[in-house]
């Protein structure tokens, strides 16, 4: 029977040592002015890979200058980082993990103070509810997408020379790849739009070169949203279209999750149907209905991510076949031993913390700096503190991000270590 321990061979023949991966989480812990990896990513990433999870994947790295979501984001765009990278990817499969590079362009989610006009599908108007963090966008030319394509796959065989186990194509959560997958993001007529079947053919582009770049061994994966949860968005009928595209790309992974930062469904909120709430079950793993609807279609190996928790829910989804791979993410920033002890059976959940205030409109920042910060510690060599202050952590993930452009990697890791 499929349980945590069991290891899983993928379809291009590469496997995993058990079925927990931790799910990407941004760092912010790149060098802001060359987009390096630094000693503290070293660090972090090696304290992960010895807690027991079968794959890590990393914080987004961006493949483009143009595409950064925040300044202490990892760049490719050659190879120039390659010493550092060949670092960061052996310090963290040093305990027998296996690590995949997570690729991304945030297209018109990256940040007016990085991106004075940022670009994407369409010139749709810029992101809603951010006080103006956010340019609108404009198109991109047909040229520039085709030259993008290249960029993906450039970058993952970067990785790839750089000794990263496998690429994870990051196409949710409204960042480039998302953006053309959606109807409400992308208005275009010609080869990357008009339908469902061209709006998805910027993402099935990218995983072809990538696929041509590092030869038939080496794994990609996808994280692709269930839906968007908003009106007039990606839905679950496309998202279900575009997984037995995939499959038939011979993708290796579909991680499954949901939302984008209007309709932040994979922070746990967000427009989530009734559905989720019939059982405990549904309540603790935010998209495992949408999984399961996509496993009705493809046998592609699924990862599912978000509300995950307890060994029985996580167990019990990979005993029924649901999915394949639990995701995890800021449970491992506070208890990065948590994979060894559940598959050990001497942990039956992750540890419970409630991080909120006074003030329900900044919760959600809140919780992103006071987890932020947990990474932080393992970066500077600190174990994570559940009793950490609220204020502080949200003065250090305010420093973290909006740190100074210039300054090289001394500036970062002074940020880091302070």
């Amino acid at each position: 029977m499929t349980n945590l321990a069991s290891s899983l061979t993928l379809p291009c023949g590469a496997t995993l040592p058990n079925r927990i991966a931790k799910s990407a989480m941004s760092e912010v812990l790149g060098d802001p002015a060359s987009g390096a990896p630094t000693p503290l990513l070293n660090r972090l990433y090696e304290r992960w890979g010895r807690g027991g999870t079968g794959l890590l994947i990393t914080g987004h790295v961006i493949v483009d200058q143009g595409g950064r979501g925040e300044p202490g984001n990892v760049v490719i765009t050659d190879d120039r980082h390659l010493a550092e990278l060949r670092g960061w990817a052996a310090a963290g499969q040093a305990s027998g993990a296996r690590m995949w590079m997570q690729l991304n362009h945030a297209g018109r989610q990256a940040p007016k103070r990085l991106a004075r006009q940022p670009v994407a599908p369409s010139a749709v108007g810029g992101v809603r509810g951010f006080a103006g963090a956010f340019a609108a966008p404009r198109a991109l030319t047909d040229g520039e997408v085709r030259g993008l394509v290249g960029r993906f796959a450039a970058a993952a065989k970067v990785a790839q020379d750089a000794g990263f186990a496998g690429v994870q194509i990051h196409a949710a959560h409204g960042y480039l790849v998302s953006q053309f997958l959606s109807p409400r993001t992308n208005t275009r007529d010609d080869a990357w739009g008009g339908d469902a079947v061209r709006r998805r053919a910027f993402l099935l582009a990218i995983v072809a070169a990538i696929r041509a770049a590092v030869g038939p061994g080496f794994p990609i994966g996808v994280k692709l949203n269930s839906a968007d949860f908003q009106r007039g968005g990606f839905t679950v009928e496309e998202s279900m279209e575009v997984a037995r595209a995939l499959e038939a790309a011979s993708v290796d992974l579909l991680e499954i999750s949901g939302g984008n930062y209007e309709s932040p469904a994979m922070a746990g909120g967000g427009e989530l149907p009734a559905t989720q709430r019939d059982s405990s079950r549904e309540r603790e793993a935010y998209f495992l209905e949408y999984a399961r609807q996509i496993r009705a279609v493809t046998r592609l190996p699924l990862m599912l991510t978000g509300g995950l928790r307890t060994r029985a829910t996580m167990d019990a989804i990979l005993a029924a076949g649901d999915v394949d791979v639990i995701g995890l993410g800021r449970p491992l920033t506070i208890a990065p031993d948590l994979p060894a002890a559940l598959i050990a059976g001497t942990a039956a959940a992750a540890p419970t913390v409630r991080i909120r205030s006074r003030v329900r409109k900044l919760d959600d920042a809140l919780q992103v700096f006071w987890f932020q910060e947990q990474l932080h510690r393992m970066a500077r060599g600190d174990e994570p503190d559940l009793a950490l202050g609220k204020l502080g952590a949200v003065w250090r993930g305010v420093r973290a991000t909006m740190m100074p452009l210039g300054g090289g990697r001394r500036r970062a890791a002074a940020e880091a270590t302070a």
